[in-house]
């Protein structure tokens, strides 16, 4: 004897729910896929995580969440059998077809994907596998999409303040045995001063109104290392580690610095971007001393960021994500 399955007479989802309240958004996340999309001109295999969203009207249960499921296996379907995408114009095209298959005013999509890129370490220049994240945001509803690039990637930071503290020691010790002033900045220039790092992750928006633009993620990889003391590696030789060391405490920097770098490497890498164009830079820092951890962000466009940086004004309004990919502002 077999069973049959028994469906339910009303479609539930489209019953009247108890509390006739709109909901912001219903949806499934951490739906995990393999997905082919166009990184730097060739196109990857990668592993993602994939969370779709739409709202809901109050005359409605429930959203349909196989249908969710539906349209990003057909996203993905579409994508293998023809060009692949990069990884915005991926989360675009789900979260277009996510608006149409829910029947929503909006929705929101995120892709996050785990990308190995192989690395030189930087002296003895042997080969080491580093993981990064790729991402990709998109906003619909059925008349206009906006879309974001991210990266995510882990370095260290020295801290400053300790380090002000241990130079001050140093030089007061060296001034007790006899080293002039002159020989003391000598010293302190040329050997690094001791300070406690930091494992850091900096993570990095960015996203322009006209979707046919493409933002390089390697170079928003690079503006991320780059904001931090040091790049790291998961494979170094004792040569590099020396580098590594030495790099790092020579520039101490704060998680606010690193955020600043960040926002302003975006500025100077990409000058053709136009001012209603979208920059968030997040950075938080593990500490080693401390019990807690630290993080600093900064969001805007960047007219608001350039207005900053050659104007000398205070942008008192920093517009957040939801405000650029809703288009509020």
């Amino acid at each position: 004897m077999t069973s049959r399955a028994i469906l339910p007479l009303e479609d539930l989802q489209q019953s009247q729910p108890p509390a006739p309240l709109s909901l912001s958004k219903a949806g499934v996340t951490r739906s995990a896929k393999s997905i082919r999309i166009r990184y730097e001109g060739v196109e990857q295999l990668f592993q993602a995580e994939i969370s779709c969203f739409a709202d809901l009207n109050p005359q409605q249960k429930g959203v349909h969440m196989s249908r969710f499921e539906e349209g990003i296996n057909e996203a993905i379907d579409e994508v293998i059998l023809g060009e692949a995408l990069v990884i915005e114009a991926l989360a675009q095209h789900i979260a277009e077809r996510v608006v149409s298959a829910q029947g929503a005013l909006r929705s929101e999509v995120k892709i996050v994907a785990s990308y190995p890129k192989v690395r030189l370490t930087p002296v003895s220049q042997i080969q080491s596998q580093e993981m990064y994240e790729l991402i990709g945001i998109a906003y619909a509803t059925p008349t206009k999409v906006r879309r974001l690039v991210g990266v995510s990637a882990q370095g260290m930071n020295a801290c400053p303040c300790a380090q002000g503290l241990i130079r001050a020691q140093a030089e007061v010790a060296l001034a007790n045995d006899g080293f002039t002033s002159e020989q003391i900045a000598r010293i302190v220039t040329h050997v690094p001063i001791a300070t406690h790092n930091q494992r850091a992750r900096g993570t990095l928006y960015v996203g322009t109104t006209d979707t046919t633009t493409e933002i390089p993620a390697d170079t928003l990889i690079e503006i991320v290392e780059e904001g931090m003391s040091s790049e790291i590696y998961e494979l170094l030789k004792r040569t590099d580690e020396q580098y590594i060391v030495d790099r790092a405490h020579r520039r101490p920097r704060f998680v606010e610095d690193s955020v600043r770098e960040m926002v302003r490497g975006v500025a100077e890498q990409f000058p053709t971007l136009p001012d209603d164009a979208f920059i968030w830079a997040h950075q938080a820092n593990f500490e080693t001393i401390h019990t807690h951890d630290v993080e600093a962000e900064r969001s805007g466009t960047l007219g608001e960021v350039r207005q900053e940086l050659h104007g000398g004004l205070h942008a008192t309004h920093h517009t957040d994500v939801h405000e650029w990919l809703h288009g509020t502002r």
